[in-house]
């Protein structure tokens, strides 16, 4: 529960501490397509592989699809379909080309595909769904949004709940200690920050 620059920095002590092992395994990062995740990833991460993920991407096909066939509910699933086996073999490019075959029947679905269009190229290396299968990366960001509501809903969404923003993200940062096997480490600090204000 933070602005974009903050979760950076949280990102930044999170690498700094040591928290991903990033020299023991491959790193992947899945995100869906908001310009500042991406930004850190690359500053942080530069080897990790980039993954758009699957179900924001696909949502987005979707509605997009919908726009320019509204008398005809057929068509935009039948070019869904179309588009969603280009890129599950990879063929990202076909898929653009298909988009911007689409004729649209008015000015907002006309921007709207333009704009999808423009996202498909720039994520064009995120989008290689063959190549995140072969290589056994996850192509969505399922298992985290997962843990997230365990993890932070689960507490901090409780009946009458309520909290203060500062108190909510300690709470939390204590959670994910808790879970990612750091809490005595992240505890030890704490005490040492407590000791060296009193003396």
């Amino acid at each position: 529960m933070q602005p974009d620059e903050a979760a950076a920095e949280a990102l930044r002590q999170v690498k700094a501490a040591g928290l991903i092992p990033a020299a023991e395994g491959r790193l992947c990062v899945i995100a869906d397509g908001a310009p500042w995740i991406w930004k850190q990833a690359q500053t942080l991460f530069p080897s990790a592989v980039e993954i758009l993920d699957y179900y924001h991407g696909r949502e987005r096909l979707h509605q997009v699809a919908a726009l320019p066939y509204g008398a005809h509910p057929e068509r935009p699933r039948e070019w869904c379909e179309a588009a969603l086996a280009r890129l599950f073999y990879g063929e990202v490019h076909r898929g653009i080309w298909g988009l911007q075959r689409m004729k649209p029947v008015a000015a907002p679905a006309a921007a709207e595909i333009a704009t999808l269009s423009a996202d498909l190229q720039r994520h064009q290396e995120r989008l290689d769904d063959r190549f995140a299968r072969k290589g056994g990366y996850p192509m969505g960001s399922g298992g985290i949004e997962a843990a997230n509501k365990f993890i932070c809903h689960g507490r901090l969404k409780r009946s009458g709940a309520w909290w203060y923003v500062i108190n909510a993200n300690q709470m939390l940062a204590l959670r994910c200690a808790t879970y990612n096997g750091t809490f005595d480490r992240v505890f030890a600090r704490y005490r040492q920050r407590l000791q060296h204000r009193s003396g």
